[in-house]
């Protein structure tokens, strides 16, 4: 699809076209992607991006669930080797199947209104994964980077940080979008850490615990784990069970796990 098509964006799929050329380049000069790269682009619309990144990849994967977008890529794209476009839905996809590449690069405008959920879902592939460059809602890029003590700290901040060096890169307006989004934009990179910040030892244990606290994290920790550590078993680990759950670490939480994975260990 050429610049001057209009589709409308779906409401259903989140859809915000980026159609600022001053912001793409400011996105693409950041990821500067290299001739060698095999490169996943989530969302890419109307190819705002895909026409900057095909020519400088060695292969672009693209994932669009819009059926008249990917029309569109492919029509427009039909010449082009390196470009394999992916109709599906990216909270669905392995992206470790997506090629034998054992160091991808993902980028995209992720949709909103699943930002969270296809964050949680991605982490499952990092262990083939270089880095990530997303835009999404500013506010969830910060509870992505939140310190513990802060209001908007929770499941996302530690998750996040557990699997990924957290960078804020800049603020994108409103007005660089078609239709303007009511929120504000940023661009995040997203590293994973090559040795994680905290080991644990069993990560669905600590997803659990991390999980169950925030979501009743108006409860002290002691009320928001009764049934799974006591209030002495926590106290034994040097945390105070009376706290709130933002003013945890990634490593608190850690060694809550690793108590917890104990526990159950031992009743087998």
């Amino acid at each position: 699809m050429n610049s001057t098509t209009h589709k409308r964006a779906r409401k259903r799929f989140g859809q915000n076209f980026l159609h600022d050329r001053y912001v793409i380049e400011k996105i693409i000069n950041s990821i500067a992607p290299q001739p060698d790269q095999v490169i996943v682009e989530i969302g890419p619309g109307k190819g705002a991006m895909t026409r900057l990144l095909l020519p400088a990849c060695k292969t672009l994967h693209v994932i669009e669930i819009d059926r008249d977008l990917v029309e569109d890529l492919q029509t427009e794209f039909k010449q082009i080797d390196n470009l394999k476009i992916h109709n599906c839905d990216a909270l669905k996809v392995d992206y470790c199947q997506l090629t034998n590449e054992p160091s991808l690069r993902l980028v995209g405008n992720l949709p909103y209104n699943i930002s969270t959920p296809l964050l949680f879902h991605i982490v499952e592939s990092m262990n083939c994964i270089r880095d990530m460059y997303f835009m999404l809602q500013k506010e969830v890029v910060n509870r992505m980077s939140a310190q513990p003590g802060s209001k908007i700290y929770g499941r996302l901040s530690v998750m996040m940080q557990y699997y990924c060096q957290v960078e804020s890169l800049f603020d994108v307006a409103a007005a660089s979008f078609t239709p303007a989004p009511q929120v504000e934009s940023s661009i995040v990179k997203l590293t994973p850490h090559s040795k994680r910040p905290v080991t644990v030892d069993d990560v669905k244990v600590f997803r659990k615990i991390v999980t169950q606290v925030f979501s009743m994290r108006r409860k002290t920790l002691r009320n928001a784990l009764k049934n799974i550590l006591s209030e002495s078993e926590i106290s034994a680990i040097g945390i105070d069970p009376t706290i709130r759950p933002e003013m945890l670490t990634v490593q608190n939480y850690a060694n809550l796990s690793d108590a917890a994975s104990s526990k159950m260990t031992a009743q087998k």
